[in-house]
């Protein structure tokens, strides 16, 4: 690992803590582990050794695709999931990629052109298939939505399999000051809309524990190390909105502009 990588790394070590008795559920942010756990076992085993006999650990990563001559040919923003036995349980692809930081639209035509992701690498990542639900043995299910995947209202969890909360980890050291406050308003309405905990985990900042009705019950601010520990409201009956989706605000927003023809021929 490089300098930084290996310095962020032992700080997120140690804020895990010893293993106790009672299972623990650890949530790392995206990116948080710079190796290639899947191809890499001995990166699985240095995180299992942070954990207990119980506890479970989602962390950001790099999924690498191989071609069958052996050549990396794309990655994927992963988390993974991960038990004490260095086993790798599940793993979810960010879906909802960034143009021109993930991946450079239209490459062929672009590159020749000299242009170029603004985050260096010639790999772009490939998208994952969507939102699902995970089955954590001895915590339930969980949601994932990785960084700004977050913000499309109506897109963010498996319907057909509602999770007991949802999971967002994020980078926003990209977006200056004013970025993290945004994106954390974003994640409580989306909470609020599905009537489901969402917790934050970030290695900038704004990481929180918000509860099923959008208030924020633990946070770390911008710019301080820390770990939040704390048990999670179980999840509400499903919303209008979970249910439906952005079907009723189309529906009254069709209904707007209908009443202000209507008030405008009437008023004539």
């Amino acid at each position: 690992m490089k300098g930084l990588e290996r310095r962020n790394f032992a700080r997120l070590a140690g804020l895990t803590g010893a293993p106790e008795a009672e299972p623990r559920l650890i949530l790392w942010p995206e990116a948080a582990v710079p190796d290639y756990l899947e191809d890499e076992p001995w990166a699985a085993q240095r995180l299992a050794r942070l954990l207990g006999p119980r506890d479970l650990l989602m962390t950001g990563g790099v999924a690498i695709e191989w071609d069958r001559q052996g050549n990396a040919i794309g990655a994927r923003n992963s988390m993974f999931v991960l038990d004490a036995r260095a086993r790798l349980l599940d793993r979810y692809d960010k879906a909802h990629l960034v143009p021109y930081g993930e991946y450079l639209p239209m490459r062929p035509i672009l590159s020749a052109m000299g242009l170029s992701r603004l985050a260096p690498g010639d790999l772009d990542f490939w998208p994952g298939p969507g939102p699902r639900s995970f089955v954590l043995p001895g915590f339930g299910t969980v949601g994932v939505q990785i960084c700004y995947e977050i913000i499309f209202s109506g897109h963010v969890l498996d319907r057909a399999h509602r999770p007991a909360f949802l999971f967002n980890p994020s980078n926003d050291a990209w977006f200056g000051p004013s970025g993290p406050p945004q994106h954390l308003a974003q994640t409580r309405l989306r909470a609020i809309e599905e009537g489901i905990a969402v917790v934050r985990a970030t290695p900038t900042g704004i990481s929180a524990v918000i509860d099923p009705d959008g208030r924020l019950v633990a946070s770390l601010p911008q710019g301080r190390a820390g770990a939040i520990e704390r048990r999670l409201d179980g999840p509400r009956p499903p919303t209008p909105f979970s249910s439906h989706g952005n079907l009723l605000p189309m529906l009254f927003a069709a209904l707007l502009v209908l009443a202000a023809f209507a008030h405008r021929r009437f008023a004539r």
